[in-house]
């Protein structure tokens, strides 16, 4: 019941994430648009190689932040399961010894609030430090030309990071209904799987070194069961790896995009007139 409802729930979010990100697309838009008359332009000219340069690496940002935010949720994670693996190691030892044993739940909590402070570093230097250094190098129309691809390509991104993540998510729930299902069928009939599926791989096997032509009644009356239960496993295998990118992949890297978008625009925005006046390419005097 509760897989039904966190379905429904992640169908939901997705939607909801959709609004976040138009929200931020128009705020994006907003900022940009303000920048370009701040530095006393009035469009992008993509044609011109500075603008189409930035324009590139703008669009390339969304991936690398992406990437960035998905490795800090894999390394946390895996620094949670050595953890708790030497946690629990710790503990049986204990209770062999006839002491009591408390789970280490506040060093759990350490590790995420560090991980969730330390690996976004990174991640928030890409976001402030790239307009500001095109800015500065290049000159404002660099910066102009990475914001506008920093939105167009930070959307395509942001919507294809929910809808994935959420899509194998409930890919995931979908096989676990299946095998649930499959079970239940299986004890009605009164049929042990776990036998039927280790006798049908072993005739599977000797019928395939065999070369036989033809399958045998044994064969065939094990192969009903053992190789359904032998399909489900492993598409489920396969669904929990997709589960496992498309958790990060909806809860992590898709929203901060949104934040990637906005905050990049406001921090160029903030920094126009210093980046206008004291670029180092092309700018032979300040501007007044």
């Amino acid at each position: 019941m509760t897989d039904a409802l966190d379905a429904a729930g992640n169908t939901t979010a997705a939607v909801g994430k959709g609004f976040a990100i138009g929200s931020a697309c128009l705020v994006g838009l907003a900022l940009f648009g303000a920048f370009i008359t701040r530095i006393g332009d009035d469009s992008v000219d993509i044609l011109k190689p500075t603008q189409f340069a930035g324009l590139l690496v703008g669009a390339m940002l969304p991936y690398f932040f992406s990437a960035l935010t998905m490795q800090a949720v894999g390394d946390a994670a895996y620094a949670m399961m050595d953890f708790i693996e030497k946690d629990y190691r710790k503990g049986q030892a204990l209770i062999k010894k006839g002491q009591s044993y408390e789970p280490d739940y506040d060093g759990c909590i350490q590790i995420s609030t560090e991980a969730s402070l330390k690996m976004m570093v990174a991640p928030g230097a890409l976001v402030l430090g790239s307009p500001l250094v095109a800015g500065f190098v290049f000159g404002p129309a660099a910066t102009a030309g990475l914001l506008a691809g920093t939105i167009v390509s930070g959307v395509q991104v942001a919507i294809s990071a929910s809808n994935t993540g959420g899509a194998w998510d409930n890919a995931k729930k979908e096989v676990e209904a299946w095998k649930a299902d499959f079970r239940r069928k299986a004890d009605k009939a009164d049929v042990n799987v776990k036998e039927y599926e280790t006798k049908y791989l072993e005739l599977a096997e000797h019928k395939e070194n065999q070369e036989a032509e033809t399958e045998t009644e044994e064969f065939k009356k094990y192969a009903e069961w053992g190789r359904k239960s032998v399909a489900l496993k492993e598409m489920h295998v396969a669904a929990v790896v997709g589960d496992t990118v498309g958790d990060p992949l909806k809860d992590t890297s898709g929203p901060a995009i949104n934040i990637l978008v906005k905050l990049s625009a406001i921090t160029s925005l903030v920094f126009c007139t210093y980046i206008k006046k004291y670029h180092v390419w092309g700018n032979k005097a300040p501007v007044a």
